[in-house]
Order: structure tokens, then sequence, then C-alpha cells
């Protein structure tokens, strides 16, 4: 018995940060000396973004211009950005945590709304369990209370937060809506991952906190799991081909033996405060291997129908790879490390162009641009992920250093 990935849909604000223009922003922030300056150019220009999205709505940009000049209010009130000046604003933790009060819900509420849409042969009753996923935000109750409400779920469907545990937390959250699912194939989970990282951006000239501002973002995803043996929905009758889905076949979990002090995130006076040391992709790139170890070595024989054990073949071998676009070096080190072609990159790269780094809900992004077919190849050079067998690795990374795996395979 295995579990099924049905949907997934995917939500941004819609307040949109040209890459150009916060560099210039920040960069002529009078805190900031002339090495800072320097970093944050550096920072920007490799990040391989070029627009992400955010609530705060101080930011929003006015015209069609995207390069050239410093953001502008809009109908903030003041509390990131002080409009007469150019000067970021530094307000408390408490006021950070405020705006992702107010603003969180709505992005929960469209993104689930949306993979319950794709999903049409289920009812909002159907759905059992409820997981959310944030590490940029705290209130109670929480999002899975939230949820239940707005999108007039059951009163007893059952519900779990996992909270402050990275980027690398919407594939846990994946791996327990499996096991539910196996435990009881009438069992429906909604997993809902929400990030506003951009309430915690500030100005400083530690590197740490400059690489952070140059990448992170928000965004939500969603997915709905189901057991395997649970009906799909009917065959459109165009003679359309029936959506795709993703079979849950495997994770893992891994802690690296070196990178604890090179990856955290902790919560400050004045917002949460990430580290980022520059050599955690060598530690990645050391150890992206021994991570996969584990993975690859529960593969079962049923999963592989009459192919060799992942164990035994090169990676590129695996057609897709949903690699947690942390940045453009991690990017860049998991690629060569593993061999894998620039087009199975494709799909990660393309999401940290258009949406930057936004925590747990960021891989959700890359496997739904494999699923959808947006771009993504498989090692045979063919676009799209629409045949049967055709397999995924998701890899996602976090705090300790923390690798979270999981193995997938495209089923019709």
């Amino acid at each position: 018995m295995t579990a099924l990935l049905r949907s997934l849909h995917t939500a941004v604000p819609p307040t949109v940060l040209h890459q150009e223009r916060v560099r210039d922003a920040l960069a002529a922030q009078p805190g900031l000396t002339r090495l800072g300056q320097r970093l944050v150019t550096a920072a920007f220009n490799a990040s391989g973004i070029e627009r992400r999205h955010s609530v705060v709505r101080e930011w929003e940009s006015e015209g069609s211009d995207a390069g050239r000049s410093a953001p502008s209010a809009g109908s903030g009130s003041g509390l990131f950005f002080e409009p007469d000046t150019g000067h970021i604003l530094n307000p408390s933790t408490g006021a950070r945590n405020a705006v992702y009060t107010e603003h969180a819900g709505d992005l929960y509420e469209e993104a689930a709304a949306g993979a319950l849409a794709d999903c049409p042969d289920l009812s909002r009753e159907d759905i059992s369990h409820v997981i959310t996923v944030s590490c940029t935000g705290f209130f109670s109750p929480g999002p899975d209370y939230q949820l239940v409400r707005r999108l007039g779920l059951q009163a007893t469907t059952k519900r779990m937060h996992l909270g402050f545990m990275g980027c690398y937390a919407a594939l846990p959250a994946l791996r327990e809506a499996a096991a539910i699912c196996e435990a009881d194939p009438a069992a429906v989970v909604l997993v809902v991952s929400v990030e506003l990282c951009s309430v915690h951006v500030r100005v400083a000239n530690d590197q740490d906190t400059i690489v952070g501002a140059s990448l992170f973002s928000d965004g939500a995803g969603a997915a709905v799991v189901t057991g395997a043996e649970r009906p799909g929905p009917p065959v459109p009758a165009t003679g359309a081909p029936a959506r795709p889905a993703l079979r849950l076949d495997g994770f893992a979990t891994v802690l690296t033996p070196v990178g604890e002090d090179a990856m955290a995130w902790n919560i400050g006076d004045h917002g949460f405060e990430m580290i980022l040391g520059t050599y955690v992709p060598h530690i990645i790139d050391d150890h992206i291997t021994g991570a996969l170890e584990p993975l690859f070595a529960a593969e079962r024989v049923s999963d592989r129908a009459s192919q060799p054990p992942l164990a035994a073949r090169p990676y590129a071998e695996l057609e897709h790879w949903a690699i947690h676009p942390g940045g453009r070096s991690i990017l860049d080190r998991v690629q060569a490390r593993l061999g894998l072609s620039d087009a199975q990159l494709v799909p990660a790269r393309d999401t940290l162009r258009d949406y930057g780094n936004m925590s747990s809900a960021t891989v959700l992004f890359v496997l739904q641009r494999i699923l959808e077919g947006a771009g993504a190849a498989g090692a045979n050079g063919a676009n799209g992920a629409g045949s049967d067998g055709e397999r995924v690795c998701a890899m996602a990374f976090g705090p300790g250093l923390t690798v979270e795996s999981a193995l997938m395979t495209v089923v019709s």
C-alpha cells in the first residue's frame, strides 16, 4: 500500500520585488559600510534571482521599469520602509509577527483551495487530516485551525502543524501524510506550507544577513495526498490525458556530520535571524551522495518495475530532480556532484529565478513544475513528466545541517 500526491497548487502574494531594484535600495542604506555595500552587490548579482514576491506592500514598485529605481511606498503603513528618506526600517519581532499573522491565512487558504479544486472527485468533507508548515511566524489557534474554519472542513478533522523546522519541512509533512494514508487507505490529507520570509528582512553589514536578504521571499504550496487505491477522477470526456500524480515511494532523513553552526534560524529582537555560512554549499557537496544512500537503499523492488536498482545506476538516469533551490551555488554543487544535466536542473533554477527561496514551500513549486512539465526534462531530453514510471527525487536542506529526501514515481 502506497500513497499518491494527487495535486499540487502554489500561490504568491501580489507584490513583486525586482532583484536589481531591491539591491540598489539595500546598498543605499546609511548604516552600511563600504564592505557591506560591496557584499550586497555581489550577493544580489550572483543570486540567480530576477524577481520575488512579498506580503510587505511598502516594497511595491510604482512602474514597469523593473531595474532602475528604488522601491517606493505602496499602501503600507511605513512599518518596513520610509518613502520620504528611502530608509529601510527595523521593526520589532512582535510587529513583524503581527504582519505574518495578518497575511498568512489568506495564502494558506488560496493554496489549499487550489489544491482541492484540482481534485474534482473529492469534496471538502472528504478531508480527514490537515498538516500545515511554516517557520516564519507564530500564532494560536494556528494555521491548521484556520484552514479548517476557512475551508469549512469537518470539525473532527485531525490537525498537525510543523513549525520552525526550516527549508526542508515540506518533505517531512509529505512523509507524515503518506504514513497516514498507508495506515488508513480512506484518509485524505491536505498539506499546506506558507512562508513569509520577507517580513524578517533587515539591514546589517554581516554576510549572513545580506545573503538572506538577497534570497528569501514569500510563497505558499499545497498538496492533496490520498491512498493509492482510492478511486481517482473520471477520465475527461474530451479525451484529454488524465492529470498525472506522484506515487510517494519513500523518504529519508540524514544529518550531515558537520554543519550545525553553518545553517540556523534564531529569534532575535528585530525579526528572525538567519545564519547561512558561506561553506554550506561545500558541506552539501561533500555529503550529498551519502545523504542519498539510505533513500535509494530502501527502494522497493515493486517500485522499480524491471529496472536495475537506483543505487546501482548513475544519478542522471533518474529522470527528474526536485532540488530545493537554496541558492544558485547550492544548485551548482548538487548538479556537478551528481552529474545531472542542465535540463534536469531547469525546474529548480526556474523556480529560483522567478520566486527566490520561499523556505519550506519552495520544493513544492519545483515539484509542481515537474508535474506540469513546465520545461522539465528527463535524462533522455524529452520535455515534461508525462510518462508513467518516470522517477522523481526531491531533496531539501535546512538547519542542522539536515537533508530530507523523497523518491516518487509519475503515475496517471
